[in-house]
């Protein structure tokens, strides 16, 4: 768990005394990693009471071919490039923005699974 709350350290480098101590809203959570495989989502409570659905692993995407408007539930079959870590392409990790490779050809994620349980793509030319 990392804490996201406000530093304690300034920008100059001094030191700023905390008005409060750490709290629990602040704590982030751990990230949803999701890889390529049998589907599997988890829900996560947020603030508020509300939910989020957390793939875990996903085997489908939703690919949209902005050509003709069309969208094909098509099987993800591996990661080509993610600009967000060149090591996630090792670890076949889904994330926004990564290239995948599907059975209609490559597509860009535009979804965040980890967000939103799902993994919608735009079909690259």
């Amino acid at each position: 768990m990392l804490w996201q709350g406000e530093s304690i350290r300034k920008v100059t480098g001094g030191r700023r005394r905390p008005a409060q101590g750490k709290r629990r809203f602040e704590i982030g959570l751990a990230p949803a990693d999701t890889h390529i495989g049998e589907d599997r989502s988890k829900l996560v409570r947020t603030t508020g009471g509300n939910t989020k659905i957390r793939s875990m692993r996903a085997q489908f995407a939703n690919v949209t071919n902005l050509a003709n408007g069309e969208t094909k539930k098509v099987k993800i079959e591996n990661v080509e490039e993610n600009g967000a870590n060149p090591n996630y392409v090792r670890r076949n990790l889904l994330t926004k923005g990564a290239i995948i490779r599907t059975e209609i050809g490559r597509a860009r994620i535009m979804s965040r699974p980890g967000q939103d349980g799902i993994i919608n793509a735009v079909l690259l030319a």
